[in-house]
C-alpha cells in the first residue's frame, strides 16, 4: 500500500478491528487498503466504519432505505470523481459494477452521470448529490420536489446527503494520505466470472 502514513500490521490491531479486517479479507479474497490506513487510529477506524455501516449497510443496524446498494456506490462513485479522489473512484466504483451488474456505469457515472446508461430517478438522485457535493449552500425546496417525483421520500434524501457529505470525509483523508487503491478492485465486475465446468 503506497500511503504518506504507515499502516499498522493485521496482527497489531485490537482484537475488534482486527477480527473485522480478517473477516473483509475471507469475503474479498484481499484487504481494501482504506481498513488498515484507518487502523492507525482505532477510535476513528471504529467510528468511521460504524458511520459507514450505517449509511452502506443500514440494515445492519436496523434500518431500511429506499436506496438500493447499487444506488448507494453510484453516490459515492459519482461525488468521489467530483472530488477527485482515486482511492474512492476505483473501490466503490468496483462495488458498483458488481451490484448493478454493468461493466461499463461506474465509469459513466465517475466521468459524466447525465450519459450514463442509468434510470432517469438515478439520475436526478445523482443531480442532487452533486449539489450537495459541490453546493450544498444553493439547496432549496425545488431540489426535494425534483426527487419526490422520482419516488424519494425525505428519509431516502436524508440518505443521499449523508452518504455524499461521508463520503467527502472519506475523499479526502485517502487523498491527503496517499491512499492508493488495491490493484485487484481494478479488474472487478469488468468481465463476467468464468463458470466452473460441469
Amino acid at each position: 500500500m503506497t500511503t504518506r502514513y504507515p499502516a499498522p500490521e493485521i496482527n497489531d490491531l485490537p482484537d475488534d478491528i482486527k477480527a473485522k479486517v480478517l473477516e473483509v479479507q475471507e469475503k474479498a479474497g484481499f484487504v481494501p487498503n482504506v481498513f488498515l490506513a484507518f487502523a492507525r487510529r482505532p477510535a476513528e477506524w471504529r467510528a468511521f466504519f460504524a458511520y459507514h455501516d450505517a449509511l452502506m449497510v443500514p440494515e445492519s443496524v436496523g434500518r431500511e432505505s429506499g436506496l438500493t446498494k447499487g444506488e448507494r456506490e453510484m453516490i459515492v462513485t459519482t461525488t468521489s470523481a467530483a472530488n477527485k479522489c482515486l482511492y474512492c473512484v476505483v473501490a466503490h466504483g468496483a462495488i458498483l459494477r458488481i451490484y448493478e451488474k454493468k461493466p461499463l456505469v461506474a465509469d459513466q457515472v465517475a466521468i459524466n452521470h447525465r450519459k450514463a446508461d442509468i434510470s432517469p430517478r438515478q439520475r436526478a438522485m445523482l443531480d442532487f448529490a452533486l449539489k450537495v457535493c459541490d453546493h450544498s449552500d444553493q439547496l432549496e425546496d425545488a431540489d426535494f420536489a425534483a426527487l419526490h417525483t422520482h419516488g424519494f421520500n425525505d428519509e431516502d434524501i436524508w440518505d443521499i446527503a449523508a452518504i455524499t457529505a461521508f463520503f467527502g470525509l472519506s475523499n479526502r483523508m485517502a487523498s491527503f494520505s496517499g491512499m492508493m487503491p488495491n490493484p485487484e478492485f481494478y479488474l472487478m465486475g469488468r468481465a463476467p466470472k468464468a463458470k466452473p465446468a460441469a
